[in-house]
């Protein structure tokens, strides 16, 4: 992203509060973006945790990417809804489009893991304009915004971890996948089922307990989406209790690098990965890294 490109911002989960996403707009504005606000934006229906009709919320999304003049998409905001307007894309239109760039977290995951599918583009998980890190009332959290705005500088990045839960053989290099745990979970047996053989799996999660964290790891295991994987890179666990014994149950006996501790997911900061793009876990300093030249070379 550059200064004098048209950005576009859109709703394809939960409502956003008016004023952060106001005071989100602003502050891409300030990055020198003409930011256009896609028209349901601030829509409303009868099912309140929903920015509008799944129709509607799919053709600004579809509009954005569509658009000739857009070279980035923001969400403005998680919560649920995505994974409904996915069969109401027109992928093939959305693939004539060309590769750009998708922005969001959370339940964005669904997008992200659909359009690396559908698209075979790198997306990037990181904030969203009408959340906390990036519109808080005194500015985004500085990490937060340092690392977001780098990311689409087109800048190398490197993301800390706090220990490796398992050394593996010998760390571990591949296209980054994943994202927030429960979405990934309710794509099992879609169109979209995750497969991550040959890739760097990312997780997190927020709210979710212990056994329902088991539950869904359990699914996807047996579903075959950890066949063939090259390692992971564990984010962060609000509100989740103590996660890590069922993680280390779960993920320790497929013998691959688990690298614990990046902030990245819903705590603060909450820094930005490229999903898609070819990255690598360093046992050693205990860190996630990619490169932007590789966004969009690995499907």
């Amino acid at each position: 992203m550059r200064p004098g490109d048209t950005v576009a911002v859109v709703s394809p989960s939960g409502p956003p509060d008016a004023v952060r996403l106001a005071r989100g707009v602003a502050l891409l504005e300030g990055l020198g973006v003409r930011v256009v606000v896609g028209a349901h934006t601030m829509a409303r229906q009868h099912l309140p945790h929903l920015a509008g009709s799944d129709a509607a919320r799919a053709a600004d999304l579809q509009a954005a990417w569509c658009d000739p003049a857009v070279t980035t998409v923001f969400c403005t905001r998680g919560g649920y809804g995505a994974a409904r307007v996915l069969d109401l894309l027109d992928w093939n239109a959305m693939r004539a489009a060309g590769p750009k760039t998708l922005v969001g977290s959370s339940d964005v995951t669904a997008l992200h893991h659909a359009f690396r599918a559908e698209l075979g583009v790198a997306t990037l998980h990181g904030p969203m304009p009408a959340c906390t890190t990036f519109s808080d009332e005194g500015g985004p959290e500085p990490a937060t915004w340092a690392s977001l705005t780098g990311a689409l500088k087109g800048e190398p990045w490197s993301v800390a971890g706090t220990s490796m839960l398992s050394q593996g053989p010998a760390g571990a290099a591949g296209p980054i996948a994943g994202g927030n745990l429960s979405v990934l979970a309710s794509l099992c047996g879609t169109r979209w089922q995750p497969r991550f053989t040959g890739n760097i799996v990312f997780l997190e999660d927020v709210g979710e307990a212990p056994y329902r964290i088991d539950r869904m790891l359990t699914q996807l295991q047996r579903a075959g989406a950890f066949q063939g994987v090259l390692g992971f890179a564990l984010g962060s666990w609000e509100e989740c209790g103590d996660p890590y014994p069922v993680l280390r149950e779960r993920l320790l006996p497929l013998g691959v690098p688990v690298l614990a501790g990046l902030p990245v997911g819903h705590g603060t900061p909450q820094l930005s990965v490229w999903l898609g793009a070819l990255g690598a876990i360093d046992t050693e300093s205990c860190s996630l890294a990619g490169q932007f030249s590789d966004v969009g070379t690995a499907r």
